[in-house]
Formats: structure tokens, C-alpha cells, sequence
């Protein structure tokens, strides 16, 4: 594919395939009857569905249908918690939580008998006899994917497929229609803003990093991969399910701001993102999307992977270039920008993987086409992972500017076991806790700082009344102290001291000033730290104390933990009463901390049983075991 009429051709003849994974399409001049798609992202292999693929195939072999149906390995789906996940096409049957004794059955007969076994779908996606498609259930119908809309489509590891879907067209159309300055412009018209959390307008850093220094002998487009928000996994589900968009998208940077070469920065801790990027890069050399003299323009750019070790503060842009260059992953002091002296003291501009998928779809479609998605000042569609107390744990993509109440009550699925919503971390470490009084804010950059938190790259994690605040402030700060480089005091110092006094309170030692010096400490910490890590480290603790005060108070007042959480504050008793005696209890707790007493409850025949306090270790045996309810925590 030199030329554009060959990858025209590739094109033509792929998306007929790629057209029969829509629900109902049975117009599609596929060579297969149907394609089973089957999820290969991180959370579906980790559940089994490599095992769901070998036994397919299994099963395809020995009944003859490996010429007549299409298997498919793709990426994330979104709806992570019910996988493993497979998809029928064209009827769009969704398998959740498929194993591998189910195979067979599915495959007689659906796949052979061609009628869906409806006990093994999700069960939202059955309507008596009818089956609706995926598109129309509560997860799905408020969806709006662009960085996403390959993931779960098609396979990644075919570069062919991703050609099918329009991929590589922008690039094309860049190189032989656009000038560089063209390009700047309608990323600047969009409005797209950086998706890794800072939100700086990403065709102004394009603008700057190609006409600050125009005359450089060399410049660079990086990508961070280093995904360390703890609950966040936006940016590896698109490495691992569309990894072509992230090297296309590069390779517009690239010829916008004159660089000829690329890193991705990724973590080691994903495997299969690393396997599928090797992948596609070697995929894009070989048919000439990446290389020299891209579509006989005379331009050349090329990508090649860093591997990151792990460490939270590389996901800082100047720290991130320094790890790139060999060197101890640390920040430097800005300015000077990166868009004068960034990756080897050359112009550079860093972006998340998640801005870069936005980019081939803003190119072909339109800077108004995206700009007419969103609010006012934050365009375009994002992604959140969603986690922690709720029901559809996964990946999803909205407007901005969709509620948070739509994004976790209708998307999500809502709160467990009929808990109530307490607060919504987004952020990570970076970013601040929403309350329930602002459940029904707009989701976007403004919005969310206005109220003390941020937008970070998009994790989002929903706590309930079982969640203690201050332990919550406390866990996120445990997190910072242990990824601080340690290059400057505030950041180094500061939040170790913090922690200590976060720790302080939730063992009940705690006073008042201990809370006005946690305060004071949060503004100093932000105001002198060199890099973001230290400037936002304080952001969970000063939102914390902002809405959920009262806890901390709590904590140091009362000497109690009204979420029941922190373990130095707790006490576990025993309704005599309640308890039959039956000693389940006693025999769970690994302190022998429970013994009769020689209280017999009227009309019981047992002797009623007390705990321990100064034996008892909280580890809440007792109460997992207790069949009468007859133990509590206070």
C-alpha cells in the first residue's frame, strides 16, 4: 500500500467484512455467514476468553464451519463486567460471562440451527422473542463513541480491518490536501482538548511546538501510555483494541508541526497493549504508513515504543521525556516548554492516547462535526472508567457535559445492593471527591474544577455510605507519597507529613489543630511543588475536607469512624438478645477473641456469647458468619 489507490483498494474489499458486525446487516457481501467476536481486551482474557476462542475454534473444525463463520479476537466492549464477552453478527447476539461448557450448545444451536440461545445472553438485550441490539441497552444508548469506535469491532491485529474502517484515510487526505497549517487549524477549530487531564487546547500545543522554533534540525511527537491513575484503563483499552489510530494520529502530528519521528511511552504492566503496538508498527512499516516517503509525498516519520517502569510521575510530561532519553524519571523545571526544548532539548508535543484517537475522525469528518458534541468549552466526547461501587464496572464514552447522575445511575447501572451514592472520585491521586449535592453536574474540565475537583484522564470511581472520606483522602495520599520522585521538598516532605496526620486521625489520636494544619499543609504543598504530581496531590484531602468535614470531626471529636471503616475507631458487639449460641462465631475468629458469658437469653436454651475488645483484631469474621445478624460494628 504505497499509494492511496492501493489503500483504496484495501478498503473497498475489507468493508464488506467489517459491515456485517452491525446488528441486522445481512446485506453484507462478506464471505462468512456470520463473525463471532470475541472480546480479547485485559478484563475478558483475564476471565477466561482465550480459553472461549481455542474452544470455538475446537468445535469449528469438527463441525465444518471455519469457512462459513468468522472468529474474531477484538478488544474491550466496554461492559467489562460481564465478560468474558462474545457477539454474534449479524443478528448481534451479546454472550456475557460465556464459558467454555457453553460452547457447544451455542454453537449447535445458533451457529448451526441459527436460533440464539437466549439463556446465555445478557439477559438486558432479550425482549420475549425478540433480541435487541446492544446499541439499545441502558449501558450502551447514551453512548456516543469516537475514541472508542473501533474497540470491539474489529481485531487489532490486522491492519487490514482497521483500513476497512476508514483507517489511514485521514492521513492520506492530510498529506495530499492539507498544508501543515491546515491541519493546526482544524484541531484548533475542534476544539479538542488534551485528554490526560490538564485539557490545555491540544491545536494551540500543535501551534506552538511547530513555529517557536521553526528552523530545528529535529522534532518530536510523543504519546503518553503510562496509564497510573489507580481504577483508570481508558488509555489501554484503545492500544489494545484499535492501536492503528494512536500511529495515524501520530503521523498527522508529526507532518503538523515538521517532526519525523515518535515514541510511545508505555507501561510494561500492559502486555497485551505493548504486543498489539509491536504489532501494528511493524504492520504500518511493511505497508508504508510509517517510514519514508509516506504515500510517495516525500514525508517520513516513524514510531518506536519506550517501555515505562511503573512509575506514576513518568505520566508527567517532562518527567516522561526524561525517561525516554535513559535517564531517572524526574521533572524539570518548566519553562522552558516542551514545545521549545522537550525530548533531547528538541521541540516536542506529548498527548494521552485518548486525544490522538480523536484525531483521524476530526480530520475526516470536520472540525464543526466534533465541536458540535459537548459544551461550550470542552468539545467532543470522553471516556471514563467506570469502578468501585457500581453496578456496570467498565469503559464508556459520553458527551461532555452528560451528568454525572446519568453516567452512573443510567449508564452504570447504579449503586449495589440498594447502597446510596455518596461520592465520585475523578481524578485519581490528581483529583478531588463529588458529593451527592452535585450529582447532577455537567460533566466537563470547568465544571469539575469549579467544584474542587478534575477531570484527570478520565477514571472514575463511585464510593457509597460504606466508604469513609477520610480513609478514601488517606489511601490516595498513601498513593502519592509512594510515587513522589522526590526531586523537590513540598512534594517529597510535605505529603509524607500529611499522611501522618491523615493516619493520626483515622486511629482516633487526632485533634482539631491536627485538621487546620492539614489544611494549611494542602495550599502549601500546591503552591510549591515543582510538577503536577505535588501540585494536585492535596486535591483529595482539601475536597474531602470541602464537603465531607463533619467526618473528620468525627474522627477527631468523637473518636469514631461514621462509615465504620477505620479499624482503631471500631468496637464489634453482640446483641445477647439475637444470639442463639450457636458458636459459628467463635469458631471464625482467628484472635479467640469470643467466649461464653453467663448470660442465657429467656427462652433459650444456649448461653449467649460477648467479644473480647482487647483480643479482638476487626477483621469482621464474626460478622460474615453471623446467620442471626446478631453482630455489629459501632
Amino acid at each position: 500500500m504505497k499509494t492511496l489507490e492501493e489503500l483504496k483498494a484495501v478498503r473497498e474489499s475489507m468493508e464488506s467484512e467489517v459491515a456485517l458486525r452491525t446488528h441486522g446487516n445481512t446485506s453484507s457481501n462478506s464471505k462468512y455467514e456470520r463473525h463471532v467476536l470475541v472480546c480479547g481486551g485485559t478484563g475478558c482474557t483475564s476471565s477466561g476468553s482465550p480459553k472461549i476462542i481455542a474452544k470455538l475454534e475446537e468445535e469449528f473444525a469438527a463441525k465444518g464451519l471455519t469457512d462459513k463463520v468468522q472468529i474474531v479476537k477484538t478488544g474491550c466492549f466496554g461492559l467489562c463486567e460481564r465478560g468474558p464477552i462474545m457477539i454474534v453478527y449479524p443478528e448481534g447476539s451479546f454472550y456475557s460471562r460465556v464459558g467454555v461448557d457453553e460452547i457447544t450448545k451455542i454453537v449447535d444451536e445458533h451457529l448451526i440451527g441459527g436460533n440464539p440461545v437466549k439463556e446465555f445472553l445478557y439477559e438486558e438485550t432479550v425482549d420475549g422473542d425478540n433480541i435487541k441490539s446492544l446499541d439499545d441497552t441502558a449501558f450502551y444508548k447514551k453512548q456516543h463513541r469516537v475514541a472508542l469506535r473501533n474497540c470491539g469491532v474489529i481485531n487489532p491485529e490486522c491492519i487490514n480491518e482497521y483500513i476497512g474502517r476508514d483507517g489511514y484515510k485521514a492521513l492520506g487526505k492530510v498529506l495530499t490536501e492539507m498544508t501543515p497549517e491546515d491541519v493546526i487549524q482544524t484541531i484548533l477549530d475542534s476544539g479538542l482538548r488534551g485528554r490526560g487531564g490538564g485539557g490545555f487546547p491540544t491545536g494551540m500545543k500543535w501551534k506552538l511546538a511547530r513555529n517557536i522554533v521553526p528552523d530545528a534540525d529535529m522534532k518530536y511527537v510523543c504519546c503518553n501510555a503510562d496509564e497510573g491513575d489507580p481504577g483508570a484503563f481508558m488509555d489501554r483499552s484503545v492500544l489494545e483494541g484499535d492501536p492503528h489510530v494512536v500511529l495515524e494520529a501520530m503521523t498527522i502530528a508529526g507532518y503538523a508541526i515538521g517532526a519525523k519521528q515518535g515514541y510511545i511511552y508505555v507501561r510494561a504492566e500492559y502486555p497485551i497493549a505493548v504486543d498489539r503496538l509491536n504489532i501494528a508498527i511493524k504492520q504500518a512499516r511493511e505497508a508504508g504508513m510509517l517510514g519514508k516517503d509516506i504515500f510517495g509525498t516525500g514525508f517520513d516519520f516513524d514510531i518506536d515504543l519506550r517501555l515505562g517502569a511503573g512509575a506514576f510521575v513518568c505520566g508527567e510530561e517532562t518527567a516522561l521525556m526524561t525517561s525516554i532519553e535513559g535517564n531517572r524519571g524526574e521533572p524539570r523545571p518548566r519553562p522552558p516548554f516542551p514545545a521549545e526544548k522537550g525530548l533531547f532539548q528538541k521541540p516536542t508535543i506529548l498527548n494521552n492516547v485518548e486525544t490522538y484517537a480523536n484525531v483521524p475522525q476530526i480530520i475526516l469528518n470536520g472540525a464543526e462535526w466534533f465541536a458540535s458534541m459537548g459544551t461550550e468549552k470542552s468539545k467532543g466526547t470522553k471516556v471514563f472508567a467506570l469502578g468501585g461501587k457500581i453496578k456496570n464496572t467498565g469503559l464508556v464514552e459520553v458527551p461532555m457535559g452528560t451528568t454525572l447522575r446519568t453516567v452512573i445511575e443510567e449508564i452504570g447501572g447504579g449503586i449495589p445492593n440498594g447502597k446510596k451514592f455518596k461520592a465520585a472520585q475523578t481524578g485519581g491521586p490528581s483529583g478531588g471527591c463529588i458529593p451527592a449535592e452535585h450529582f447532577d453536574i455537567p460533566i466537563d474540565y470547568d465544571n469539575l474544577i469549579g467544584i474542587g475537583s478534575m477531570m484527570g484522564s478520565g477514571g472514575l470511581i463511585v464510593m457509597d455510605e460504606d466508604n469513609c472520606m477520610v480513609d478514601i483522602a488517606k489511601f490516595f495520599l498513601e498513593f502519592t507519597v509512594d510515587e513522589s520522585c522526590g526531586k523537590c521538598t513540598p512534594c517529597r516532605i510535605g505529603t509524607k507529613r500529611m499522611h501522618e496526620i491523615l493516619d493520626k486521625i483515622t486511629k482516633g489520636k487526632g485533634t482539631l489543630e491536627d485538621i487546620d494544619k492539614l489544611e494549611e499543609l494542602c495550599y502549601h504543598i500546591k503552591s510549591n511543588s515543582l510538577c503536577g504530581l505535588g501540585q494536585t496531590a492535596p486535591n483529595p484531602v482539601l475536597s474531602t475536607l470541602r464537603y465531607f468535614r463533619d467526618e473528620y470531626i468525627a474522627h477527631v471529636v468523637d473518636k469514631k469512624c461514621p462509615a465504620g471503616v477505620c479499624k482503631d475507631l471500631l468496637s464489634f458487639e453482640i446483641d445477647k438478645d439475637k444470639c442463639f449460641g450457636c458458636t459459628m462465631c467463635a469458631k471464625q475468629c482467628p484472635a479467640d477473641a469470643i467466649h461464653v458469658t453467663d448470660y442465657t437469653a429467656p427462652g433459650k436454651k444456649k448461653p449467649a456469647f460477648e467479644i473480647d475488645k482487647d483480643k479482638c483484631v476487626k477483621c469482621g469474621a464474626c460478622i460474615a458468619t453471623c446467620k442471626f445478624k446478631a453482630i455489629s460494628k459501632k
